[in-house]
């Protein structure tokens, strides 16, 4: 996987009033931190970080580029991300600093590809899960996994120990709950009105004379 650069730059100061300023300023605070290091306050240009880095799906190597920084060439993921509810735009985010030379755990996205048998008489393709969990070297993480639906029929599906990983990629599941992550349903239909439930209760009790509209029987 290539990473991407992203210039970052070490803030001093914390509290809403200071970050607000450095939102106004079209900077984001974030913060860098790691397994061997205290936490680092960081700030990164917003409309860097909507260019490059906002539309990627899955995981990706984030390169933080900060001459005369401690910063500088670290590698990192991207582990949380808050959002302006109404905008969109990234407010705070966190960068975890990742060591090259060890295996990590990391989600990864799912793409369905083809038209499944069972759509073809009528089903309707039902994914399971959007993405799984996987286990690899920083190098190794994939931008996503194919799934080949093809061949499905309905009441089909398609378990995680059935996906194609690539080679250096193990994906996270115990043996016992091999779950599906995509499947064909049959269509949904839906009753007709005055359908068999509403014939069932107008229908005359066997053995009781019907009765005539208007009429009341009363209980002597």
């Amino acid at each position: 996987m290539r990473s991407v650069e992203l210039q970052a730059e070490i803030r001093s100061g914390r509290g809403k009033e200071k970050a607000r300023a450095l939102r106004k300023s079209g900077k984001c605070p974030a913060v860098f931190y790691g397994p061997k290091r205290e936490a680092v306050s960081m700030a990164f240009d917003s409309r860097e970080f909507f260019l490059k880095i906002s539309s990627l799906e899955g995981s990706h190597l984030i390169k933080l580029t900060s001459p005369a920084s401690e910063l500088n060439d670290k590698m990192t993921l991207i582990k949380e991300t808050q959002l302006h509810p109404v905008s969109g735009a990234v407010l705070h985010a966190d960068f975890y600093e990742v060591d090259m030379t060890a295996k990590l755990r990391v989600p990864v996205p799912l793409h369905f590809v083809g038209k499944p048998e069972g759509v073809i008489l009528g089903g309707i393709l039902q994914p399971v899960r959007r993405e799984i969990e996987v286990e690899c070297l920083p190098t190794d993480i994939p931008e996503y996994i194919e799934v080949d639906v093809t061949a499905l029929n309905i009441h089909d599906a398609v378990h995680v120990s059935q996906l194609t990983i690539p080679q250096g990629v193990t994906a996270i599941y115990d043996d016992d709950d091999d779950f599906a992550v995509v499947t064909v349903v049959p269509p949904t239909v839906e009753a007709p009105a005055g359908g068999a439930a509403e014939e069932a209760a107008a229908a005359p009790v066997e053995g009781e004379e019907p009765k005539a509209e208007g009429d009341e029987k009363k209980e002597s």
